[in-house]
């Protein structure tokens, strides 16, 4: 046995038992299929089969509903081994036929581990595979009546896939009115891709027609690179019934090439090595598409990380002009500081008497406690709402773009429509965070101006602000700005940052009052940011829940195969 052949394909059937495409992107039905057939292969095949380079040969019976594959194994054992009838879909679970000598290969587990055996009379159960043995059956030969490849029911047609994928010896029946159909040329071009061994039956053929379906069937073998396939024709014939066997004499060729094949050791073993180099061989193509699928997975994924992240860095983006813009200052925060300082002397006196009137702040200051605490409390409230409000649009641009992706739609499907509802605007648990959070900026800004003023010499002058009345001042200053206001706003506005940066840089100077005002802005956005990136994480954790596996260890999974390829025994396909 080559073990480092098969311990490269034991590494290689681990990598396929993750599920590599969980997103919807591309075709990944498509994808999920082939990997689940690829993992069945070497599952029923190319594992059993390397473990047991002389078992006995496994032929395969597949092909349409009504092609007649159960009456054709029932004529070549001579027995009503299998149930066939006029009944679609007819075989609804497969029966191996097999020599007594050869059942307990076959009984065990080594071929088709995931159907249970059944043996006895009666059909067998769907999702088992009913054994019956025969001396009908020459020794070292199997065969097993699949279910319809073209069934009404998917799991027939799935599970005759996987006997086809299972098998030594492809025999595949079909009939002079449907062997041109598109269906079964589909799995006789992977036979091909492959390398099976095929041999095909041609059945009910109208004897007048048998010479020219025949060279008709062949010329379409040609053109699908499968010239030289055995073709066995049988002519159609009056039966009684369906189920009644053909007679001896009509499968008389295909019992003889049969027979031959069991008979041959070095024959047998030739199919076998052809089957198996074939399905070997097919793993360099089949699992780097599987890999680039999985990257294609892996790249969608990426995708919607930074949709997500795209939303809330304009959210930041959002913010950033909501402080640039003036919008902070407008409404209560605007009501409160003219309450403060008094509207009308301060517009009168915005050219001519700022003296007079920084002297009048810093009475208000310094006297009226209760009015600075609303300004305080309007600029808390002024703040919050503006973060709380460009985390809402964030949300809801977030969730229309993965909506307008078919991975992104496929996961919000699967969160259900109350997650999905819920991700569409700002956390509930936001608010309380955000509260928080502008308290504990307006604490950094009082510890700022503290820490500032102990440092100066100007101590005295400090001190008759007041750490709570500079603390405001340099708030205000942080959001004062003209840009979107207009009319008496401008005026307003416009005054709020002239007297308080006067009123700083008199206390702490003009450069220092411009590194104060950057830090506190550079605190609160920072705050800001982390209260962002918390709520997009609702979003990255909703993807981190779909784990979508690197495709470098199937890739080098693959490599080791390749490496290790030509451990297969001596005597491989011509």
């Amino acid at each position: 046995m080559a073990d480092g052949l098969s311990a490269a394909l034991l590494e290689l059937r681990h990598r396929l038992d993750h599920d590599l495409f969980p997103l919807a992107i591309g075709d990944a039905a498509a994808d999920r299929r082939a990997l689940r057939e690829l993992a069945g292969q070497l599952d029923d095949y190319l594992l059993p089969r390397l473990a047991a380079i002389d078992a006995p040969l496994l032929a395969v019976v597949g092909g349409s509903t009504g092609a007649g594959k159960s009456t054709l194994v029932n004529s070549l054992a001579g027995a009503d081994v299998t149930e066939a009838g006029v009944l679609r879909p007819t075989t609804l679970a497969p029966t191996l036929v097999v020599h007594p000598a050869d059942a307990r290969w076959f009984l065990s587990a080594h071929v088709l581990p995931g159907l249970p055996r059944v043996t006895g009379h009666g059909r067998g159960e769907p999702g088992t595979l009913k054994v019956v043995t025969t001396e009908a059956v020459p020794a070292g030969l199997a065969l097993l009546d699949a279910p319809d490849i073209d069934s009404v029911v998917t799991a027939n047609r799935e599970l005759a896939s996987q006997l086809l994928a299972a098998a030594d010896l492809w025999l595949f029946v079909t009939t002079a009115s449907r062997y041109a159909d598109e269906v079964p040329w589909g799995f006789l071009r992977t036979a091909h891709e492959r390398s099976t061994a095929l041999a095909i039956i041609l059945q009910r053929v109208p004897r007048d027609a048998l010479g020219p379906v025949s060279r008709d069937l062949n010329r379409l073998l040609d053109e699908h690179g499968l010239g030289g396939t055995p073709l066995f024709a049988v002519p159609e014939l009056d039966l009684p019934a369906e189920s009644t066997r053909l007679p001896a004499a009509a499968v008389r060729p295909v019992r003889q090439w049969l027979d031959g094949l069991s008979a041959d050791a070095q024959a047998r073993a030739e199919v076998v090595r052809r089957t198996l180099s074939g399905a070997l061989d097919s793993l360099a193509v089949r699992v780097p598409a599987l890999a680039d699928a999985a990257d294609r997975q892996r790249l969608g994924a990426g995708e919607l990380r930074a949709l997500a992240g795209r939303s809330y860095a304009s959210a930041m983006t959002a913010f950033d002009e909501g402080m640039r813009d003036g919008t902070l200052l407008r409404g209560e925060v605007l009501a409160r500081w003219q309450d403060f300082v008094g509207t009308g002397d301060l517009m009168r006196g915005l050219e001519s008497r700022v003296g007079r009137l920084r002297d009048r702040i810093t009475a208000a200051l310094r006297g009226r406690p209760a009015t600075a605490r609303e300004l305080r409390t309007a600029l808390e409230s002024g703040v919050g709402s503006l973060i709380r409000s460009v985390a809402d649009g964030a949300a809801e641009r977030a969730v229309e773009a993965w909506l307008a992706t078919p991975a992104g739609r496929d996961l919000l499907e699967r969160a259900g429509v109350a997650a999905a509802g819920r991700l569409g605007r700002a956390s509930p648990e936001l608010r309380d965070r955000v509260d928080a959070a502008v308290r504990d900026w307006q604490g950094y800004v009082l510890e700022l101006v503290r820490t500032e003023g102990a440092d100066r010499r100007g101590v005295a002058r400090a001190a008759s602000f007041g750490v709570n009345g500079l603390g405001l001042l340099l708030m205000i200053g942080v959001f004062a700005s003209t840009g979107g206001l207009s009319g008496l706003e401008i005026g307003i506005a416009g005054g709020t940052g002239v007297l308080s940066q006067k009123l700083l840089e008199a206390v702490f100077g003009d450069q220092a009052v411009r590194g104060l005002t950057d830090s506190a802005r550079d605190d609160l956005r920072r705050r800001v940011r982390a209260l962002l990136d918390a709520e997009e994480e609702r979003f990255t954790a909703l993807l981190d829940q779909v784990a979508v596996p690197d495709s470098a260890p199937l890739r080098a999974a693959a490599a080791a195969v390749h490496a290790h390829r030509r451990e297969l025994p001596e005597g491989e396909a011509r």
